[in-house]
């Protein structure tokens, strides 16, 4: 089991982890030395500052007396949210009332004290209680703030706010989702939160380059529409270069063939075999040398033209086989397939148990669970739990008090 780059687990910072190598500690981490303050509730804000706190950076999050909202969502264990957990390791919580002056004043000087702030309240909220850029950078004018929101800071959409459904029925995610005739569906993960807090993360990241290049410091604006659009090259680029708008295809590809998921006699199966290499491969697997000879998948593209009847006469071969034998076929050829997994499935693959990328996680109340942690490796090594996901306000002392602030 190789070394971990993490530092202390639990409420305070005197125990190491029993797994933790010697020297192996956040001060190893790249963001060490970096103090971020998070005005941010649910999903894509806090997404970000999970990021950076995997990294190392100090994230001190900042939540009303009631709370992120998301500590109320479920799965809920022995009342505290497994899935706030999920998102809100390794970062420390302050407990501050923006309604109260004192507290007002506590939220300036701690921003005042960080290199990155974050938020993901609506615009002109921040401005509201002199939070924003535009005040603080008076102050402190390298310091690097990054604003998420459903639409951007300007533009006709900009008060508007947004979910993740709503979102990806906007940016025409749910126009390529799901079945041709079947009825409009989201992608089952919560992508344009995900996306947008990724896109918040790399942007935060570039901008402190450029202050530690001796730049001025920097305002992000990160929008979860813009990031949908973003990461959407192959369907826009369908509409640009043909001018017709993408349509839902299921699992299948507007592009190349036969690359989607195939029905056999057990269930169904993922099958990649977008190129010509791959798919004399997979015609040899399957001992049906004619497929090569027919005209109508002579290429990638006519393939997919003709992916239709492509996949009727697959899955007829295909239905003579079970899925693991299938799955055994096309690996020892070296084509691109896969089991449709579980997530219980997935989790227990050897290659995720050889990542270690599932660890033990304890949550205030005591409470033992497991979360998946951040994917990276940094000098070889993985970034796990240094720190438990926090109790509400549990440091507000300790936190103000570096600030010189005492309640």
């Amino acid at each position: 089991m190789d070394a971990e780059l993490r530092g202390p687990v639990g409420r305070g910072n005197a125990t190491a982890h029993p797994g933790l190598e010697q020297g192996a500690t956040r001060s190893m981490l790249p963001l060490s030395g970096v103090r971020v303050i998070e005005f941010c509730q649910v999903l894509a804000g806090p997404f970000c500052g999970c990021l950076l706190a995997d990294m190392g950076a100090d994230v001190i999050k900042v939540e009303s007396p009631a709370g992120d909202l998301m500590r109320q969502w479920p799965p809920i264990l022995d009342g505290y949210s497994q899935y706030f957990a999920s998102v809100n390791r390794n970062k420390r919580s302050v407990t501050l009332d923006l309604k109260d002056p004192a507290d007002l004043e506590a939220a300036r000087r701690l921003a005042l004290s960080a290199d990155v702030v974050i938020e993901n309240f609506r615009p002109g909220v921040m401005a509201k209680y002199g939070l924003d850029h535009a005040t603080l950078a008076t102050e402190k004018p390298g310091l690097v703030y990054c604003s998420v929101s459903a639409f951007g800071q300007s533009g006709p959409r900009a008060k508007e706010g947004g979910f993740d459904m709503t979102v990806q029925a906007m940016s025409g995610v749910m126009s390529v989702t799901g079945e041709r005739d079947g009825r409009p569906a989201k992608c089952g993960i919560p992508i344009a939160d995900f996306t947008a807090g990724l896109y918040a993360a790399f942007s935060v990241v570039a901008a402190l380059h450029k202050v530690k290049c001796g730049g001025a410091g920097d305002c992000v604006d990160v929008s979860m529409l813009g990031a949908m659009l973003g990461i959407a090259n192959l369907q826009t680029s369908e509409l640009f270069g043909t001018g017709r708008d993408p349509v839902r295809l299921g699992s299948a590809h507007p592009m190349n063939a036969p690359y989607a998921a195939f029905r056999c006699r057990d269930g169904y199966f993922a099958l990649a075999a977008g190129t010509d290499k791959l798919w004399r491969a997979t015609c040899d697997g399957i001992n049906r040398p004619d497929l090569l000879r027919d005209p109508r998948f002579a290429s990638p593209s006519l393939r997919a033209q003709h992916q239709d009847v492509l996949r009727e006469l697959l899955e007829e071969e295909f239905s003579r086989y079970d899925a693991a034998h299938l799955l055994g076929i096309f690996r020892e050829r070296g084509v691109p397939c896969a089991p449709l997994n579980s997530y219980s499935e997935i989790l227990a693959d050897p290659q995720v148990r050889h990542m270690q990328w599932v660890e033990d996680m304890e949550l205030p109340n005591g409470v033992r669970t497991r979360t998946v942690i951040s994917p990276q490796r940094v000098s070889g090594k993985r970034l796990g739990v240094s720190r438990n996901p926090p109790a509400l306000g549990e440091h507000t002392a300790e936190v103000l008090a570096e600030c010189g602030i005492h309640k």
